[in-house]
């Protein structure tokens, strides 16, 4: 099974070959295809990854993955959310989301700083596919005061793991990928993937 992965990431595309490399899948990136990103216009994350997986899908012919993840904070009511890779304004900002996530959680209590990262991955067999195969993954912990560690990206270094006793970026990189919402997500995906094929 040929797939594209509606995504330029190749850190993404790297992980995703990984974990489904005993299957009969075969996973190129968009960009090898000369497929432009699509526009994240949903209102969840479901419905993001499923506008990526169709752009993907319709432009390449093929069946193709779409993803969408975040940053859940509770006492926000969600937020960041959709918008965690652009929280402070311009995408990718990491150090300017972590800056402007504390200073919004500044003055909330211990015990109201809970959190959770949130993935989707959504495979559709083609454009027009009215049952995609949708695998999610949550993983939750909490927001710290001030950032611990050195390794990971993103919010890593504020989101705190309370089983691991550890924020994201201080986790070995194998046992972040195992526990994420990605890496949950991921094994969901390669069930369902199995069962398919």
């Amino acid at each position: 099974m040929k797939l594209v992965l509606a995504s330029g990431n190749a850190g993404k595309l790297v992980e995703i070959r990984e974990v489904l490399a005993d299957l009969s899948v075969t996973l190129i990136s968009q960009a090898e295809l000369g497929v432009d990103d699509a526009e994240e216009t949903g209102a969840t994350f479901v419905e993001n990854a499923i506008l990526k997986a169709r752009h993907a899908a319709r432009l390449t012919g093929l069946p193709a993955l779409g993803d969408d993840s975040g940053l859940c904070v509770d006492a926000l009511d969600g937020a960041p959310g959709l918008l965690s890779a652009r929280y402070a304004g311009s995408h990718g900002d990491s150090a300017g989301n972590i800056s402007k996530l504390l200073d919004v959680l500044k003055d909330v209590p211990e015990a109201r700083r809970t959190a959770h990262f949130f993935c989707v991955i959504v495979l559709l067999r083609h454009a027009e596919d009215p049952a995609p195969l949708i695998a999610e993954g949550r993983w939750h912990g909490r927001i710290l005061h001030a950032p611990q560690g050195n390794g990971g990206f993103g919010y890593d270094p504020i989101f705190f793991d309370p089983q691991r006793n550890a924020s994201a970026a201080e986790l070995e990189s194998a046992v972040k990928n195992r526990i994420s919402h990605r890496g949950q997500a991921l094994g969901h995906l390669r069930e369902l993937l199995a069962r398919e094929i």
